[in-house]
């Protein structure tokens, strides 16, 4: 069979020398022009026609944007062009932020990782993002700069939508940072797809846990659920049953069943709406065990 779409459609590449001139050149040309890092999304949306630009916007290259820093009183500060791979092999991120890393590893395979960005990841939007929900849960925040000035964002208020967040058009982010997580949390990301490796997740589920005093379990949870509804869920109700009282097996599987009833599945080519939620189920006991055994 031809394929219909063999070629990406024409444009124009730039890269400017500096911040202050990209963010005018994007102003600019609002309607018209793209940032992109790695491209590993971008490249396929123009190669499907998804969208058109006639100008794509290296950011690579801009000052700032490549930093991989680690502080042990302010945390960890990951620059917009730093990749995927870099991420993973960070010591202090396996050390620290051990969840973000291992779901940086679900997307796509090695040599993808070459080319894609957390930023790139995370401002895709797609509601089954990998590194989504870990980045939600250890508290990151997007440093976003606009011709207007610099604003931070928290990542739970930076997802509108498939494809959509509070990023306007001439807008880009610089960098995310995760502040020190709390001390002796454990956490996991599970997730499942239709093949082992390099395969959009079907249904995904992070846990992050710690103990905390002020909780009368002695514990305060945290559930994200991706690739279940428009953007990340967290499940507040089962985060407040796990910290309410005594933690059982009863009350894990409690938490899991609040969970599969909150997700907002659809049916689609990948997976039916039933089968998804019923591993929101699975994935969250999973999830909830493995990090209530790491937690005594």
């Amino acid at each position: 069979m031809t394929n219909p779409l063999p070629r990406l459609p024409k444009f124009e590449y730039i890269r400017l020398d500096t911040i202050e001139s990209t963010l005018a050149f994007l102003k600019t040309h609002a309607r018209n022009a793209r940032p992109f890092l790695g491209g590993t999304d971008t490249f396929v949306g123009l190669r499907d026609r998804r969208f058109k630009v006639d100008y794509l916007i290296d950011l690579k290259r801009l000052e700032g944007f490549d930093v991989l820093t680690f502080d042990a009183d302010q945390g960890l500060t990951i620059g917009a062009a730093v990749s995927l791979n870099q991420v993973i092999a960070s010591s202090d991120v396996q050390r620290v932020y051990p969840v973000l890393e291992q779901a940086a590893r679900y997307v796509g395979g090695y040599q993808l990782r070459n080319r894609a960005t957390l930023v790139g990841n995370l401002c895709n939007a797609s509601p089954c993002g990998d590194t989504i929900g870990p980045s939600i849960l250890y508290g990151g925040e997007a440093h976003i700069l606009g011709q207007e000035g610099k604003r931070v964002v928290p990542l739970v208020d930076f997802f509108l939508g498939p494809g959509k967040t509070v990023l306007s058009e001439a807008e880009i982010v610089q960098s995310i940072h995760f502040p020190i997580p709390p001390a002796q949390n454990q956490g996991v990301y599970v997730c499942i797809g239709r093949t082992q490796l390099a395969d959009l997740a079907i249904a995904g589920v992070t846990v992050l846990a710690y103990p905390d005093d002020g909780c009368p379990s002695g514990f305060c949870f945290q559930i994200a659920l991706s690739a279940v509804a428009p953007t990340v869920i967290l499940v507040e109700e089962a985060q407040a049953l796990l910290s309410a009282g005594p933690i059982a097996l009863s009350t894990l599987e409690d938490a899991a069943q609040i969970a599969s009833a909150q997700c907002q599945p659809i049916d689609d080519i990948r997976a039916s709406k039933s089968y998804r939620r019923e591993m929101v189920y699975r994935l969250t006991l999973r999830a909830l065990l493995e990090v209530w055994d790491a937690l005594q």
